[in-house]
């Protein structure tokens, strides 16, 4: 479990290692399925407070890795071969850079199929959809119904 002290000062560190210099600046977001993001129009870089609680000091550091990368090489790179360089020069060992499942404890709506399955979401879906685990294409005989969670079992 990372404390978010200690992250906090190891981005700076990172930043400060990598040159990753003035506009760019770490923060925290309410992120509940990513760990982390870089914001080149901001030049900020967040983590998820979230994940970040249940990621180890590992994980931390290869998702910080991963961030400070894209911003060092810019916005159109994406995850192409310059990115990749960068990435594997300043430390990122690539592959998956945290195993913390989703903070779906903080997810507001609970759907239900007519055979019982449960499914949860963060925003409540626009269009009627049907339960994967029943039938893989779209089923009206299974049709999910949508209810918001109560509020307490969401912190």
């Amino acid at each position: 479990m990372a404390e978010h002290t200690w992250v906090e000062a190891h981005a700076q560190h990172l930043f400060a290692v990598h040159r990753l210099d003035s506009p760019w600046f770490f923060g925290w977001d309410n992120a509940t399925t990513r760990f982390g993001q870089c914001d080149h129009r901001r030049h900020r870089i967040t983590l998820s407070r979230h994940l970040c609680t249940a990621g180890t000091e590992a994980e931390v550091e290869q998702v910080l890795l991963h961030e400070i990368a894209h911003a060092l090489v810019g916005a159109r790179a994406g995850h192409g071969a310059l990115w990749l360089d960068q990435a594997r020069r300043i430390g990122y060992r690539g592959g998956r850079t945290h195993t913390s499942e989703a903070a779906t404890h903080r997810a507001k709506w609970l759907g239900q199929c007519p055979s019982g399955h449960e499914v949860i979401r963060f925003r409540k879906p626009q269009r009627s959809m049907s339960c994967a685990k029943c039938e893989k294409r779209y089923n009206p005989a299974f049709v999910i119904t949508w209810s918001e969670r109560d509020a307490s079992s969401r912190r």
